[in-house]
């Protein structure tokens, strides 16, 4: 196995790996951020605080992991001796997204190999460039042939031979529900493979009465749109309790206007272009569906005239649970909000939806957030924050949102394979 340390083959590190020097090092950062930048048209400094920070906290957390992955000894009966180990699975395939293609890609990637896993990496045909490098970089450094393997290329093509393929023992997948379906199915019809899925959301966040409203608002417009709204966390359901709901239209509004969109090179700008066309149409096309449907559109609402695959941060306010906006998974800049009365309400309309992979809660008292955090059917849920996503703690969601976990200690479950070994000692007397 590996890690980024160099390589390891039987437990034991190479102490020959190559270690770059400082300087290479910096100017590698430099690189791989501006080639995510240019590959998704994300913010420049998103890119090197955000992802490429994540990427090196998540590979040093289970480097950490690596010689530390063991089994139990069991009790059983007088004279057995009974214990586990953990094996790894062997090949492993990984098919990535094109909104964080780099941290994805680390997020499968880690855990695999700190496992003693090798690793088949399929990225996003739209964004290949970050993975390219990083195989230059893996066997710059000195990884064992065939550890990790990169092979770009379209869904139908390599996606589904990974999918399907008898000799790859367990898939990790990121990306749409549609897709996540077809990935489990092919795995069931080839050899039965281990599957994990991180898939959509159309994830609430709940605003209450008695929640701090400057944070609240704010949590909520970078939930939305972070990553020009291009993430399966993004808070594309803004429930807010109907006592201060106008006041939080109203700020929520104010901080649209504010957002800076344009050249996700220049240092002011927070919001980049679409990935792709694709992408730019469905957007367009759900916000029209919005404005159909009677909700109130706030502002925003259109492309941006000027330029490419740029559109305007957009509020729409009166949102019903029956509008588009609010049942179909939106992945762009745009803030439906609804209104709540009770808590009982919001429950059962937060869990509506097949999807399960975030909610957050806004909320001073301890007691009702701990009951909506008890009684959400998501994956995780955050409390007066957003977005917060560390290393050691396992990421991924309930119901159509996906299966399995990525992150932490309950990831490495993911990657191996536990066998149970059973001795019958000597029964005579010594």
């Amino acid at each position: 196995m590996a890690t980024t340390n160099g390589a390891v083959e039987n437990g034991q590190p190479d102490r020959k790996a190559p270690a770059l020097p400082r300087p290479v090092r910096n100017l590698e950062v430099q690189f791989t951020k501006t080639l995510e930048t240019m590959d998704t048209g994300k913010p420049f400094l998103h890119a090197f605080f955000i992802d490429l920070e994540g990427c090196i906290k998540t590979l040093r957390y289970f480097a950490g992991w690596a010689d530390k992955i063991q089994g139990r000894t069991i009790p059983t009966d007088d004279n057995v001796v009974c214990f586990t180990r953990h094996e790894p699975i062997g090949v492993c395939g990984a098919i990535t997204p094109w909104n964080f293609p780099l941290l994805m890609l680390v997020w499968k990637l880690a855990p695999a190999l700190c496992c003693g896993n090798t690793v088949v990496l399929k990225p996003a045909e739209q964004t290949p460039l970050t993975a390219l490098y990083l195989g230059s970089l893996i066997k710059e450094v000195g990884f064992p042939p065939g550890v990790v393997n990169i092979v770009p290329g379209f869904g139908p093509t390599v996606g589904a031979a990974i999918s399907s393929h008898p000799h790859i023992n367990k898939i990790a997948f990121t990306g749409s529900t549609e897709v996540g379906k077809l990935v489990k199915e092919a795995a069931s019809h080839s050899n039965l493979k281990r599957v994990t899925l991180e898939l959509g959301g159309k994830n609430p966040c709940i605003v209450c009465a008695d929640a701090d409203l400057s944070l609240a608002v704010e949590c909520a417009h970078q939930g939305v749109f972070f990553n020009q709204g291009q993430c399966c966390t993004a808070a594309s359901r803004v429930f807010v309790e109907e006592q201060v709901y106008d006041e939080f239209v109203r700020r929520s509004v104010e901080y649209a206007k504010k957002r800076p969109v344009g050249d996700p090179f220049d240092v002011r700008t927070e919001q980049g272009p679409q990935i792709d066309q694709k992408q730019f149409d469905k957007i367009l096309d759900l916000i029209e569906s919005g404005k159909k449907e009677g909700a109130k559109l706030e502002c925003g609402g259109s492309a941006m005239e000027d330029r490419g695959l740029f559109i305007k941060p957009t509020v729409f306010s009166e949102v019903t649970d029956t509008m588009r906006i609010a049942k179909e998974e939106i992945f762009g800049p745009v803030q439906p909000i609804l209104k709540f009365k009770n808590i009982e309400e919001v429950i059962k309309r937060a869990n509506s939806l097949e999807y399960g992979l975030t909610a957050a809660v806004f909320t001073k008292n301890l007691d009702k957030a701990l009951k909506l955090a008890s009684a959400l059917e998501s994956g995780t849920v955050w409390i007066n924050c957003y977005n917060a996503i560390y290393a050691q703690a396992p990421f991924g969601g309930f119901k159509m949102s996906g299966n399995g976990r990525e992150l932490g200690e309950y990831a490495l479950a993911e990657y191996t394979e536990v066998k149970t070994v059973t001795i019958k000692l000597d029964d005579k007397d010594s």
